[in-house]
């Protein structure tokens, strides 16, 4: 096997693991990269800074799907229907990870919220286990799951300054090197930008994909 060459990956030789595999077995063999949560959530500095550092509400989260220091903060500006946004933030108090941030427009029934990716699967055990419907915001409006945080605070920042925003969804893509010159060739030929390109590809992906549904 080949070893995990990332500085903090333990190594040393598995004796069992390697006597049943028939092959050498180094403990990186089981180790995993720490996630980068920066990359894929907003912190708690964010959250303050796009509400204005304004909190109106805060209580234990409740559930246990984040741990026994899990603590949530909500802002809302008091305003029912057009002009009216409200933000919720739960992150841990011991060790400032957040878990998950909402944010509600009230002029346009929208709702978006942002899970951290290393517990999405624990919330939905847990909202199964206690029957509630994860999806509902509020009556007959339900979330949008984003996975990028740039796309929460773009969406927040306008909601919270009453702008319009683009209420499409991003989605993170990791493209290798020959995949991404062949999409810079494709847009060139269409006069298009690298963006434009990437969005009509995947559109052409998601309408032959329902096609053959």
């Amino acid at each position: 096997m080949t070893c995990k060459t990332h500085p903090d990956a333990p190594h040393g030789f598995m004796r069992d693991e390697s006597h049943s595999t028939g092959e050498y077995v180094c403990e990186c063999a089981f180790w995993e990269e720490p996630v980068d949560e920066s990359k894929y959530m907003i912190t708690v500095k964010e959250f303050f800074e796009t509400f204005g550092y304004r909190i109106t509400e805060g209580s234990d989260y409740g559930w246990s799907c984040y741990g026994p220091d899990s603590y949530s903060l909500s802002y809302w500006n008091g305003i029912h229907g057009k002009g009216g946004f409200a933000g919720n933030v739960v992150f841990d108090t011991r060790t400032q990870t957040v878990y998950e941030a909402e944010v509600c427009d009230y002029t346009k029934d929208r709702a978006y919220r942002l899970i951290n990716p290393a517990y999405i699967e624990a919330h939905r055990k847990e909202a199964s286990q206690l029957d509630v419907n994860m999806s509902q915001a509020w009556d007959d409006v339900n979330f949008t799951n984003l996975e990028v945080k740039e796309d929460w605070l773009e969406k927040a920042q306008a909601i919270v300054a009453g702008e319009d925003y683009d209420d499409r969804i991003q989605m993170p893509l990791t493209l290798d090197n020959d995949q991404l010159f062949d999409l810079m060739k494709l847009a060139h030929e269409r006069d298009v930008t690298l963006n434009q390109m990437v969005e009509t590809v995947l559109r052409e992906h998601i309408e032959q994909h329902e096609k053959n549904s």
